[in-house]
């Protein structure tokens, strides 16, 4: 009884607190000045940019990780995974047009490449395991 009055409450409480905080964010946008507005818009389409083309990458180098399989070497492998974060940090910089500034920039940078790099370790596993079926 106590569990099931919990949940309503705690409903309609965090329902309350998303209402106001998207009401916040529609006024905070709406009194945004039009030369802050496009910036961001910007950084939004880059790092929507970014996100594409390194979710990609593995894909389309699909040959890649059975050849590194055949190498049987931690060493290859590393390697392989470190040329793909290596792609993915380059193409980031590229598209920030090399200049990062700011703590919070350079932390969702750093972020942002962890999880290439993460990405990039499971779609590889994934296309070798595969490759191995195939065989």
């Amino acid at each position: 009884m106590i569990q099931a009055v919990a949940k309503y409450v705690g409903g309609k409480v965090l329902t309350a607190v998303l209402v106001v905080t998207a009401t916040l964010v529609v006024v905070w946008y709406w009194r945004m000045d039009p030369a802050t507005r496009t910036a961001m818009w910007h950084s939004v389409r880059m790092v929507l940019l970014w996100v594409g083309l390194t979710a990609a990458l593995p894909w389309a180098t699909f040959f890649v990780p059975p050849l590194v399989v055949k190498a049987e070497s931690n060493l290859v492998s590393g390697l392989a995974l470190g040329a793909y974060v290596a792609v993915d940090a380059v193409l980031a910089f590229w598209l920030a047009g090399w200049d990062i500034e700011g703590t919070l920039s350079w932390a969702v940078v750093l972020l942002g490449l962890l999880s290439a790099g993460v990405y990039n370790f499971l779609v590889c596993e994934f296309l070798a395991e595969r490759a191995e079926a195939a065989l």
